[in-house]
């Protein structure tokens, strides 16, 4: 009987203990969720400065009037885009008419591995503009291929791409000039601009084939 006070005491303790803690974690996540609330709108504005950011690489703001961040598709993993994974294509348009079609695109067969593209095809079907957003490709040698790596700052190699169609430029100029087509590339380095010119090409094709009904089609991601 002697040890039932101590007992008793214990089991107090470990109570309120546990009750103590129990209230802590209740606080701290309800100051969490308080903190993600509050962050939230940052946040998304961060991101969608940064997602304007790259598309404006790619597409001048002159050639749109629409929400384009909010006027999206949700793209399923696209073989032909070399896309394991789902992606977004933003759609721009202007007075209401189809305008181009922003898109994500891999060259799987870099030198150092996959090579992720962006890129804009105007409603006719023209190239606006292509950006690298992520490579491994050796520094000096085959990172010529992202703008802010290529020492010709007149004429990054990347912006070859811009102007080009599937009207005016045949199949078989779509290959680096080693290869019989009209891409420029540095000696030594020919592997990384033969594969994302072949990425570029298989996309601009994917983008004609799907052009109206990926225009057409209601509903998206954003």
């Amino acid at each position: 009987m002697t040890g039932a006070p101590q007992e008793f005491s214990a089991s107090g303790m470990a109570v309120r203990t546990a009750a103590t803690l129990f209230v802590f974690v209740i606080v701290f996540t309800g100051l969490l969720s308080g903190a993600y609330l509050w962050t939230k709108p940052a946040i998304e504005a961060s991101a969608a400065e940064e997602k304007m950011k790259l598309v404006d690489e790619v597409l001048p703001r002159g050639e749109y009037d629409n929400a384009l961040l909010e006027d999206t598709l949700a793209l399923p993993p696209t073989t032909e885009l070399g896309l394991a994974d789902p992606t977004t294509l933003y759609r721009a348009r202007k007075d209401g008419k189809p305008a181009a079609l922003i898109f994500e695109t891999v060259a799987p067969d870099g030198y150092a591995g996959k090579v992720k593209l962006i890129l804009a095809v105007r409603a006719d079907g023209q190239v606006a503009g292509v950006r690298v957003t992520q490579h491994k490709e050796t520094p000096g040698l085959g990172d010529y291929i992202e703008v802010k790596k290529d020492k010709n700052k007149a004429r990054p190699w990347i912006t070859q791409f811009a102007g080009m169609s599937l009207a005016q430029v045949a199949d078989s100029e779509w290959k680096v000039k080693k290869d019989g087509g009209r891409i420029d590339y540095h000696a030594g380095a020919t592997v990384t601009p033969r594969a994302v010119s072949k990425a570029v090409f298989k996309a601009v094709k994917w983008a004609e084939a799907n052009r109206d009904q990926l225009f057409a089609n209601a509903g998206g991601a954003k």
